[in-house]
């Protein structure tokens, strides 16, 4: 039996005004989960929608288990054994995590135009079990968090009779805990003989689970490694080609600056339970805390994004009404939200549109035109600034990669010029490069005065960044620490601390 399951040799695949891919390879072994790494728009999910039928390439080959293959679709990939687990879900929110993994597969067979739900219930309940997942075949899918939504992309995914497991960033909204019964489920796959394809940002990931790692770079393959004969230094360097910037920043004492923000005694159903802090001028303010601790919930609530039960807040010293976000970008905060797709961009317009949106007012002419010299002028000033990788501020978001279209709406908020910036998880889904970047401009920004708090599930991160960590449990300040009194033990302290 031939153990190379797969085999694409001078893949090449363009889009306009983008070639992708250039004489790209890759090769996946039975009983082998192979690491997919390089920055964002290096190509990896390309070459993968190539291989999963997503994408028809340009010219190359691939062969399946040796027979030469061609793909035109999904379902001819699915055929020949193909599934994946794409980064952006792909979940029908108004049906359910059953009809969700089934669909398209739920009618009786008996009765074609009938709808098996008690059969389809019961193999995703079987599917659930699987990957350990203590949830309802029934629930709606609207009703579930980002992380439950991720694992029900990978039941579906299991739920065919598959080869090969293409995962793109499967634990970027997965807690520890998940992530591990997640592992659990690829190493049993392995020991089936499977092929897992395991595209990630965390390096730390690859040493853990991975037997070999495929960099590429800018649309290129540059080379294929045993995971035991290289370093994870080695790797990004690989992925980069370049110096990354990786100095931790200089955590001083923020505390006697001015006081920006005061948040007291927010409430905000259960998810925000009489939450109360203060961000000073120049300060990164860390929110730390597990899956559902409220950390988001506290950022949408000060934002008006969701409506308050109670509570007040005040902006240098001032109480302020915010019941809409259009009251908190007048009072000078802005917000990026977990969700750039949703909340952050409109995707269908170009980069130099979603740039200046937030502050359009600004280019209007006194005659009630838009003055398009100056949109395209600060457009293209925060493309070479945040090293936006697009082929011109025309570009549409949507064709961007994911840590591009992240720094098109950190160029937004900039351009509104915000005293107050709320980033939630700034860098998931972003690569070590681009992440850099972003590590760089937000240091920056808290020199010139500008004021942070940072949402972040990474542990790492919070320390890095922060000048003080406020940690968050089930709703509930529980900690509020100095960057010179933290530890990742310390904030898994007050964030497992119910009181």
């Amino acid at each position: 039996m031939d153990t190379v399951l797969v085999r694409m040799e001078g893949i090449e695949k363009s889009f306009p005004g983008v070639h992708a891919l250039s004489s790209c390879q890759f090769e996946l072994k039975r009983g082998e989960i192979h690491a997919l790494v390089g920055e964002n728009g290096a190509g990896k999910s390309t070459l993968m929608k190539i291989l999963s039928g997503v994408y028809k390439k340009d010219s190359g080959i691939i062969k399946i288990r040796g027979e030469l293959v061609e793909f035109h679709n999904t379902k001819q990939a699915q055929l020949h054994g193909i599934s994946i687990i794409h980064q952006e879900l792909n979940l029908m929110k108004h049906l359910s995590a059953a009809q969700n993994i089934f669909i398209g597969r739920e009618h009786s067979q008996r009765i074609p135009f009938l709808v098996d739900d008690k059969t389809i219930n019961e193999k995703t309940r079987q599917l659930f079990e699987l990957i350990h997942l203590e949830l309802d075949p029934k629930v709606k899918i609207a009703e579930l968090t980002v992380a439950k939504q991720q694992m029900v992309e990978i039941a579906k995914a299991l739920s065919y009779n598959m080869d090969v497991l293409i995962m793109d960033e499967p634990t970027s909204a997965l807690s520890d805990s998940e992530i591990e019964d997640l592992f659990k489920v690829i190493r049993h796959l392995k020991e089936q003989g499977k092929g897992i394809v395991y595209i990630t940002h965390r390096m730390e990931e690859i040493k853990q689970i991975c037997d070999r790692v495929t960099v590429m770079r800018d649309g290129h393959y540059i080379a294929t490694t045993p995971i035991k004969e290289i370093t994870i230094d080695q790797i990004i360097a690989q992925m980069v080609g370049r110096e990354v910037y990786d100095t931790a920043h200089a955590h001083g004492d923020t505390t006697k600056n001015e006081v920006v923000l005061e948040v007291k005694n927010l409430n905000q159903g259960n998810k925000v339970r009489n939450v109360s802090f203060k961000l000073h001028k120049g300060e990164i303010l860390g929110f730390a805390g597990l899956l559902g601790a409220g950390r988001t919930e506290t950022a949408r609530a000060i934002f008006g994004a969701d409506p308050k039960d109670s509570g007040e807040i005040y902006i240098k010293g001032k109480q302020v009404d915010i019941k809409h976000p259009k009251d908190a970008v007048r009072h000078g905060l802005g917000y990026l939200s977990e969700d750039r797709k949703q909340y952050g961009l409109a995707l269908n317009l170009s980069v130099e549109t979603n740039t200046v949106m937030a502050a359009f007012e600004r280019f209007i002419t006194p005659i009630g035109t838009v003055d398009v010299k100056k949109t395209r002028k600060v457009a293209q000033e925060f493309v070479e600034r945040l090293k936006t990788k697009t082929p011109s501020i025309n570009q549409i978001a949507k064709n961007l990669s994911g840590g591009n279209q992240q720094k098109v709406v950190i160029s937004k908020w900039l351009v509104r010029d915000c005293d107050i910036l709320i980033f939630d998880e700034p860098t998931r889904g972003i690569d070590v490069g681009a992440k850099s970047e972003i590590y760089k401009l937000l240091n920056e920004l808290a020199d010139e005065g500008k004021s942070i708090i940072m949402i972040s599930s990474e542990l790492p991160e919070i320390l890095r960044m922060s000048h003080r960590v406020l940690v968050m449990c089930e709703g509930k300040v529980t900690g509020v620490l100095p960057a010179s009194e933290c530890s990742q033990e310390k904030i898994m302290y007050y964030a497992t601390m119910r009181n």
